[in-house]
């Protein structure tokens, strides 16, 4: 991959430390990848662009409270992030803060001890419960680096789709945080098939590819189609309905599916398929994602699908015209 391809300069100003009031509020660019053109509208618009020939896909994930602050038994902080459930009462784990094997880190009400260093700069920890919601009782919401202030209770619900159903990431797909269960009852009533797949988001979707091979750092991330989802794209496909994957992470599941039979087949597994300039997509016809980061494997999948030209001219517009960038910014729709 050229890293060269995913750079654009933005100014500071533009990344949102916090969501519109009114999340379908946000502004919407739509880039037509045939035709070239690009438009400008508002988010809660988006269903003048689909109607009863369109599957929308959603990624149904909920953030977990992965953010955890403790201290060693002399004082000292530690930060903890939750990576990964490896089994009951045990996690992987980024650690910041001198520690080392063996080491118990305190926090209210439970305790951790630290087993193990990883390969990749991660830790094994392991809480003297097996009870998730006890742990997750102490977490904070696990905001991105780049919003610069604390997270607050407002981050509770902000950072969360209104679809969220099942626990398991660490960032949010935040292509889905400018949905709101109205949008979604009017697009059923345009007669939009509305289907869920499962893709817990991981740590390494932070991540800023710096010129070495960027394929060996694709860390695994879990995902599961259920079979009525997997029946609903399968007739998509059959009948020749547009689908519609909300977010990279919705795309990279589904790309990620095998077929038996010429169907796709409903599965829960790992994937860690990385999409660049030059991928050939199998299922998706239209993306409704973010303005992601430069050099990440988000922008990455974008320039695949929407052209890296296309994109480019698409992003220094969104520079120009105002648009926010990241988590809590605006929203792009490719068709």
């Amino acid at each position: 991959m050229n890293n060269k391809i995913f750079e654009y300069e933005l100014p500071q100003d533009r990344i949102a430390q916090r969501p519109l009031e009114q999340r379908e509020e946000a502004k919407l660019m739509i880039v037509n990848r045939q035709t070239g053109k690009i438009e400008h509208s508002i988010f809660k618009n988006i269903i003048n662009f689909f109607s009863n020939s369109d599957v929308l896909v959603l990624n149904n994930t909920r953030v977990i409270p992965a953010r955890l602050y403790g201290k060693k038994e002399t004082g000292g902080k530690i930060e903890i992030l939750l990576l990964k459930k490896i089994q009951p009462s045990i996690w992987e784990v980024l650690i910041r803060g001198k520690i080392k094997e063996g080491m118990q880190i305190l926090f209210d009400e439970i305790s951790g001890t630290v087993l193990k260093k990883n390969d990749v700069g991660s830790w094994i920890l392991q809480f003297d419960t097996d009870d998730d919601e006890k742990v997750f009782s102490i977490g904070r919401v696990p905001i991105p680096p780049y919003i610069k202030r604390d997270d607050d209770e407002k981050d509770i619900t902000d950072y969360q789709t209104v679809y969220a159903e099942k626990y398991g990431s660490v960032a949010a797909p935040t292509a889905g945080l400018h949905f709101t269960k109205n949008i979604l009852k009017e697009l059923e009533n345009k007669g939009v098939v509305i289907t869920f797949i499962t893709l817990h988001i991981g740590y390494a979707s932070l991540r800023i590819y710096r010129g070495f091979d960027e394929k060996k750092l694709i860390l695994p991330e879990f995902f599961e189609i259920s079979e009525e989802s997997a029946s609903v794209l399968n007739d998509a496909i059959r009948t020749g309905k547009k689908i519609c994957a909300v977010g990279t992470s919705t795309v990279r599941a589904i790309e990620s599916v095998e077929k038996a039979n010429n169907k796709i087949c409903a599965c829960k597994r790992y994937t860690d398929l990385f999409i660049e300039p030059g991928y050939e997509f199998r299922y998706i016809n239209k993306m409704i994602t973010n303005f992601h980061l430069p050099r990440s494997t988000h922008l990455s999948m974008v320039c695949a699908f929407g052209g890296t030209e296309l994109i480019q001219k698409a992003y220094t517009i969104a520079v120009d015209t105002g648009y926010r960038f990241y988590s809590y910014g605006d929203a792009m729709l490719i068709i």
